[in-house]
């Protein structure tokens, strides 16, 4: 085990140990001593580091130019992706989720951060900020927001862990563009095979889903006629920090309405809207991420950084690199 000193940004695995022991996998960019505001990203609910690969070697160079790089990190949750899954999946809640969160930045010595939470990881990013706001020094919400509208709910529940399998990666592409393609009627065949490597892994021979399947009993009770609760309280905790909502102009799960009301409560709050795209927008294209990075360059000046070596790497909690 030992420190990042390289200062490349092309990506890197590493592997923290959860509280319950569970490992937890975690692709980092940059270096950790990087004198920048770190970013973490949290991926959505079926969704895993690969979202944010382009996005993130963006932000990590940004700054490479002036000898400033930028260190960040993607945390696969639970039974996603490189993670291990979990035995009971009972597990897969915010709760332990947002608890695995704080473990990985404990074990990587990140005392703040701008957080990218794509849908499921911009509640964890809300709730983190309720539960721990010093650790926010600026949040992007990624197709989220307080209210969840509950015809994108039951759409995610009507395909989340019932894909089906395809026999080859054109294939999958095939699936995806069916399912998804009126929401998305701009992307190319070239889209949606890079979208099915994203969706499936090789194993065994076959393709599978790169989640425990098992995370769908996570929506089992999801009833249209008893909306979630709404979570003001929560992205209220974000008040003292920049935002910036990322949104899908054909998004069924962050209305316009609801952005309108957030920015109510949050006047600074930016907003951008990615036209011909629904849940999630795609992270990628030159303007979007140029916006991005311009969002978190600003909240290097607000953020109280404490340097790297005051906040150790708390290698005791089962930190692996490779």
């Amino acid at each position: 085990m030992h420190s990042n000193s390289r200062g490349d940004a092309s990506p890197r695995s590493l592997f923290v140990s959860a509280q319950d022991g569970l490992r937890l996998h975690v692709r980092e960019y940059g270096s950790q001593t990087a004198p920048l505001v770190p970013v973490v990203c949290l991926p959505g609910l079926t969704r895993t580091v690969s979202d944010f690969d382009v996005l993130a070697q963006v932000l990590a160079n940004a700054g490479a130019a002036s000898g400033a790089p930028r260190h960040v990190v993607a945390i696969d949750s639970r039974g996603r992706g490189e993670s291990e899954y979990d035995k009971n999946p009972e597990n897969y809640n915010v709760a332990t989720e947002l608890g695995d969160v704080v473990t990985v930045l404990a074990a990587l010595g990140i005392g703040q951060a701008v957080f990218v939470g794509s849908s499921r990881g911009g509640i964890l990013t809300m709730l983190l900020a309720a539960t721990q706001p010093a650790f926010i020094a600026g949040a992007i919400l990624h197709d989220i927001g307080p209210v969840i509208e509950p015809q994108g709910l039951v759409r995610i529940k009507s395909y989340a862990g019932k894909l089906p399998q395809p026999r080859n990666y054109n294939e999958g592409a095939e699936i995806l563009g069916g399912l998804f393609g009126a929401q998305f009627p701009k992307l190319t065949s070239t889209d949606w095979l890079a979208a099915a490597k994203r969706t499936w892994k090789t194993a065994d021979g076959a393709l599978v889903p790169t989640y425990d399947v098992r995370i769908a009993q996570t929506l089992a009770d999801l009833d249209i006629d008893h909306p979630l609760p709404t979570m003001w309280d929560q992205f209220d905790a974000l008040a003292s920090v920049p935002v910036l909502v990322v949104r899908g102009a054909k998004s069924d799960l962050l209305s316009a309405e609801t952005v309108a009301k957030m920015k109510d409560h949050h006047p600074g709050m930016e907003v951008i809207e990615v036209p011909d795209e629904g849940h999630v927008p795609l992270l990628v294209g030159k303007g979007l991420l140029q916006k991005i990075a311009a969002f978190v360059a600003a909240c290097d000046a607000a953020a109280s950084r404490p340097s790297p070596s005051s906040v150790p790497p708390r290698f005791g909690v089962g930190l692996e690199r490779r």
